[in-house]
């Protein structure tokens, strides 16, 4: 009896007809994928500099505590970033996963509905996290208001935010096909070295006035000295204007190597940058390696590495995405003009309590309710300082007791680390990266274990015995980093995961690079590698 196909096939006339990037036919050269991929960066860039046009000023950042792992830059053309992309692969991997949706990805027809059915999402997701940012957000000019008038005025900057999506996502697809590595990759990788870079050598003044006498900051003084906002720099001024008695009495070594409100690049998050950095070495760097044999060429070996790493940084963006989302309904929730009056969840304190700011705008940081238990512990003041002296920091929480604090910490790790797990074998079973899959390759490329039968069977119950347990490993190893990382705090408020998926991806990149240049040195390595 034929297995039933699943009801996407219903889609299959659209996805026919769907915009796509051409997937070329045969070898791209090296030299074309460099320039694919340099141009799209070089987009990337001048579009997070490219402000929306019709909006007055930005109210409320939906996605501040995600920025440097979404890949967007506020109030820009790129103020989506690469949510929508992610938030729409979520959705297909979950339902493919718990069988919602019958696809076998190892089926070529299969696999090509799933990969049209994401991209219709992704333009879904697009309009979905484009039309909240206009209804309190993003607020329209008011000399557009008057030119067009409110209706108007928020098309027009709906209009800006999806182009700004769909050409990220283009962007990215044209790199998967042209290019070399992941543009989605790409893009937070290039956000988040240039937080790092801000945040580390930053030398233009905070705006706060600082006092190296007394250690006090006004953040409403019209005169002094403003301190530099990066590591650095700021390090330099206070240890310059200051005595030793001043810094040992005064709290100055607290703000330079702790830090605080006012001083958001402490020398602590610049050495646990360094730290993480030397951790994710150490980790991608970790591999089991199978040897191998050409079946028919004597001599000819190698070996198949089996990364501790195995599925990349991939659970980590989308776990970060996931409660980005959830970070981005509960404040609407709270703050939205129509979805905080529906009854028992509408401006709910105990799902998200978001109180207003300095100058009356809102947080984006929860200070109370579910949410506050999924938002990110930006840095060691935030979870360190109250454990150590909670009656002098105490405070830091909000209200909220050590028992809280603790419990925060444990659901944090526990999100982190078992969502890395769930999606990394989710992931690698999308992607051909499971035994089955892999053990085809091998046998295609005319390798063998040695000392065993040259069968696809056996070759897969070996890499059953590794790829699995590698993959619970290096998703619970990756997530545990990602968590400790943004405990441990980061310079440039890039996070403590942007940070890791930064150096994963730096290093995946330079890998990558290094593959292409060898298949274009031996075209023979294309097929083991499955590029024809």
């Amino acid at each position: 009896m034929a297995e039933r196909k699943s009801r996407l096939y219903i889609l299959k006339p659209l996805i026919e007809k769907w915009p796509a990037v051409t997937k070329p036919e045969g070898h791209v050269q090296f030299k074309t994928k460099v320039f694919w991929t340099t141009l799209c960066l070089v987009i990337y860039f001048a579009l997070t500099n490219v402000l929306l046009y019709g909006v007055e000023q930005t109210r409320l950042d939906l996605f501040a505590n995600f920025r440097a792992i979404l890949a967007g830059a506020s109030g820009s053309v790129m103020h989506l970033g690469i949510g929508p992309i992610v938030t729409g692969s979520i959705i297909m991997q979950l339902f493919t996963g718990a069988k919602i949706i019958n696809l076998d990805l190892t089926n070529s027809d299969d696999k090509a509905i799933y990969q049209g059915t994401q991209k219709i999402l992704v333009i879904g997701m697009i309009l979905i996290e484009s039309v909240p940012q206009v209804f309190g957000y993003l607020i329209p000019d008011v000399d557009l208001i008057a030119d067009i008038g409110m209706g108007g005025a928020r098309s027009i900057i709906i209009a800006q935010l999806f182009m700004g999506a769909l050409i990220a996502f283009l962007m990215d697809e044209l790199i998967s096909k042209w290019g070399i590595g992941s543009g989605i990759s790409l893009f937070i990788a290039a956000g988040v070295a240039q937080s790092l870079f801000t945040g580390s050598l930053n030398w233009q003044g905070a705006n706060t006035a600082y006092s190296p006498t007394d250690y006090t900051v006004d953040p409403n003084a019209a005169q002094g000295p403003n301190v530099p906002a990066g590591t650095i720099p700021m390090a330099i001024y206070v240890f310059t204007q200051s005595s030793v008695a001043d810094l040992v009495h005064q709290g100055g070594f607290e703000n330079v190597f702790i830090g605080n409100q006012f001083f958001p690049n402490p020398m602590v998050a610049f050495v646990g940058t360094f730290v993480i950095f030397l951790f994710v070495v150490y980790a991608e760097s970790s591999r089991i390696e199978l040897p191998l044999a050409h079946g028919k060429v004597r001599g000819a070996r190698g070996r198949y590495p089996i990364r501790l790493i195995y599925a990349s940084n991939i659970p980590v963006i989308l776990i970060a995405a996931l409660l980005a989302n959830v970070n981005l309904f509960t404040i609407l929730l709270y703050t939205h003009p129509t979805l905080s009056q529906i009854p028992v969840i509408g401006e709910a304190w105990w799902i998200g309590y978001y109180p207003p700011a300095q100058g009356g705008t809102l947080s984006p940081q929860p200070i109370a309710g579910g949410a506050w238990y999924l938002t990110t512990i930006n840095g060691f003041q935030e979870w360190f300082l109250p454990l150590v002296d909670f009656d002098r920091y105490g405070g830091i929480l909000n209200g909220h007791n050590l028992g809280q604090l603790l419990i925060r910490i444990a659901i944090y790790l526990f999100v982190f680390i078992a969502g890395s797990i769930l999606f990394a074998k989710f992931w690698i079973e999308t992607t051909n990266m499971g035994p089955e899959a892999v053990a085809k390759q091998i046998q295609s490329s005319g390798m063998q274990i040695p000392g065993f039968r040259r069968d696809p069977r056996v070759l897969q119950r070996i890499l059953a015995r590794y790829i699995p347990t590698v993959t619970v490993i290096g998703g619970a190893t990756v997530g545990a980093l990602a968590a400790f990382a943004d405990m441990l705090g980061t310079v440039g408020q890039a996070s403590g995961t942007g940070v890791l998926l930064a150096v994963g991806i730096t290093i995946r990149m330079y890998e990558q690079i290094a593959k292409e240049q060898a298949m274009e040195m031996h075209p023979v390595l294309r097929s083991f590698f499955g590029a024809d």
